[in-house]
């Protein structure tokens, strides 16, 4: 695992990106173009173990052309760390262990709320925007990280 400023050195021009939103039950997953320009919710893989979810990231690396892993840091709004951000970490260094490409973190404080309202503002009912909270706040966070990384 690199920190934003090493994983941005790393990536090429033309390089896509996934996002994922960790959660202690759901993973929500998203991708970007290769212009890393616009983060897309694509699916929620449902954590039973390790095992499980490990194969499924792997294939979607390989299949869509990752060049690497943006997985969302859930800080305290004061910007302190608490037991969602170490697991989020320890997550974050499994993942890392496990893929061949860059894997970094990303501030998510706000993601889910952020993910929730902008679905409001699409006027989704709410059982979607629910169903969707996970890959949706993979996205937001995805789109926060290509946003930095673009300046």
């Amino acid at each position: 695992m690199i920190d934003i400023e090493d994983f941005k050195k790393s990536l090429g021009k033309k390089s896509r990106l996934l996002g994922i939103d960790p959660g202690k039950n759901r993973l929500g997953l998203a991708i970007s173009d290769e212009d890393k320009l616009v983060s897309t919710p694509i699916k929620t893989i449902n954590k039973k173990n390790n095992s499980n979810f490990i194969d499924e990231i792997k294939e979607i690396i390989i299949d869509r052309n990752i060049k690497g892993v943006v997985i969302g840091n859930p800080l305290n709004m004061d910007g302190s760390s608490g037991t969602s951000a170490q697991s989020a970490k320890d997550f974050a260094k499994f993942i890392s262990n496990n893929v061949s490409v860059p894997v970094t973190m990303w501030d998510e404080r706000l993601s889910s709320s952020g993910a929730f309202n902008l679905s409001s503002n699409l006027d989704v009912n709410v059982s979607k925007k629910v169903e969707k909270l996970d890959e949706n706040a993979a996205s937001f966070i995805l789109q926060g990280a290509i946003d930095y990384i673009r300046r």
